[in-house]
Protein backbone atom coordinates (compact mmCIF):
# COMPACT_ATOMS: atom_id res chain seq x y z
CA UNK A 1 0.00 0.00 0.00
CA UNK A 2 1.27 3.45 -0.90
CA UNK A 3 1.07 6.50 1.34
CA UNK A 4 -0.05 9.42 -0.89
CA UNK A 5 2.33 12.11 0.43
CA UNK A 6 5.51 10.01 0.53
CA UNK A 7 7.64 10.44 -2.62
CA UNK A 8 8.38 7.39 -4.76
CA UNK A 9 10.92 9.12 -6.99
CA UNK A 10 13.45 11.93 -6.45
CA UNK A 11 14.61 14.17 -9.29
CA UNK A 12 17.48 16.50 -8.51
CA UNK A 13 17.14 19.16 -11.21
CA UNK A 14 14.49 20.30 -13.70
CA UNK A 15 16.95 19.47 -16.53
CA UNK A 16 17.08 15.79 -15.46
CA UNK A 17 15.50 13.12 -17.64
CA UNK A 18 15.87 10.37 -15.00
CA UNK A 19 14.85 10.12 -11.36
CA UNK A 20 15.79 7.73 -8.54
CA UNK A 21 13.36 5.33 -6.86
CA UNK A 22 13.34 5.94 -3.10
CA UNK A 23 10.85 3.29 -1.91
CA UNK A 24 11.09 -0.48 -1.55
CA UNK A 25 8.82 -2.65 -3.66
CA UNK A 26 7.82 -0.18 -6.38
CA UNK A 27 5.38 -2.04 -8.61
CA UNK A 28 4.49 -1.59 -12.27
CA UNK A 29 1.50 0.70 -12.66
CA UNK A 30 2.19 2.73 -9.51
CA UNK A 31 1.13 6.37 -9.81
CA UNK A 32 4.37 7.78 -8.39
CA UNK A 33 4.70 11.02 -6.49
CA UNK A 34 7.90 12.59 -7.86
CA UNK A 35 9.73 15.42 -6.08
CA UNK A 36 12.25 17.77 -7.70
CA UNK A 37 14.68 18.44 -4.87
CA UNK A 38 15.96 21.71 -6.40
CA UNK A 39 12.72 23.45 -5.38
CA UNK A 40 10.48 20.77 -3.79
CA UNK A 41 8.06 20.91 -6.72
CA UNK A 42 6.15 17.72 -7.50
CA UNK A 43 4.68 15.86 -10.44
CA UNK A 44 3.21 12.42 -11.05
CA UNK A 45 4.45 9.64 -13.30
CA UNK A 46 3.23 6.07 -13.81
CA UNK A 47 5.84 3.35 -13.27
CA UNK A 48 6.03 1.17 -16.39
CA UNK A 49 7.73 -1.69 -14.50
CA UNK A 50 8.73 -2.83 -11.04
CA UNK A 51 11.95 -0.99 -10.21
CA UNK A 52 14.20 -1.60 -7.18
CA UNK A 53 15.04 1.14 -4.71
CA UNK A 54 18.06 3.17 -5.83
CA UNK A 55 17.52 2.47 -9.53
CA UNK A 56 16.59 5.10 -12.10
CA UNK A 57 13.38 5.68 -14.06
CA UNK A 58 13.01 7.66 -17.30
CA UNK A 59 10.96 10.83 -16.85
CA UNK A 60 10.02 11.04 -20.53
CA UNK A 61 10.33 8.95 -23.68
CA UNK A 62 14.05 8.67 -24.47
CA UNK A 63 15.70 7.51 -27.70
CA UNK A 64 18.83 5.42 -28.09
CA UNK A 65 21.78 7.80 -28.43
CA UNK A 66 20.26 10.45 -26.14
CA UNK A 67 22.22 11.74 -23.16
CA UNK A 68 21.12 10.80 -19.64
CA UNK A 69 20.86 13.82 -17.35
CA UNK A 70 20.94 13.49 -13.55
CA UNK A 71 21.90 16.26 -11.09
CA UNK A 72 21.60 18.52 -14.16
CA UNK A 73 24.72 16.77 -15.53
CA UNK A 74 25.54 14.27 -18.28
CA UNK A 75 25.81 10.81 -16.68
CA UNK A 76 25.90 8.66 -19.82
CA UNK A 77 24.36 7.65 -23.12
CA UNK A 78 21.22 5.61 -23.70
CA UNK A 79 21.85 2.50 -25.81
CA UNK A 80 18.16 1.53 -26.07
CA UNK A 81 14.91 3.47 -26.29
CA UNK A 82 13.17 3.86 -22.91
CA UNK A 83 9.53 4.85 -22.48
CA UNK A 84 8.49 7.37 -19.83
CA UNK A 85 8.24 5.54 -16.51
CA UNK A 86 10.55 2.75 -17.68
CA UNK A 87 13.58 1.43 -15.79
CA UNK A 88 17.03 2.84 -16.54
CA UNK A 89 20.01 0.68 -15.64
CA UNK A 90 23.09 -0.98 -17.17
CA UNK A 91 21.03 -2.72 -19.88
CA UNK A 92 20.02 0.59 -21.51
CA UNK A 93 22.48 3.20 -20.20
CA UNK A 94 26.25 3.23 -20.64
CA UNK A 95 29.01 5.58 -19.55
CA UNK A 96 30.64 7.78 -22.18
CA UNK A 97 34.05 7.25 -20.54
CA UNK A 98 34.91 4.18 -22.62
Amino acid sequence: MSIPNIPHLLVHDHKDNVGVVVVEGLKAGTDMLCVVTADNSTFRLKAAAAVPIGHKIALKDIKSGDTAIKYGEDIGKFVQDVAAGGPVHVHNLKTKRW
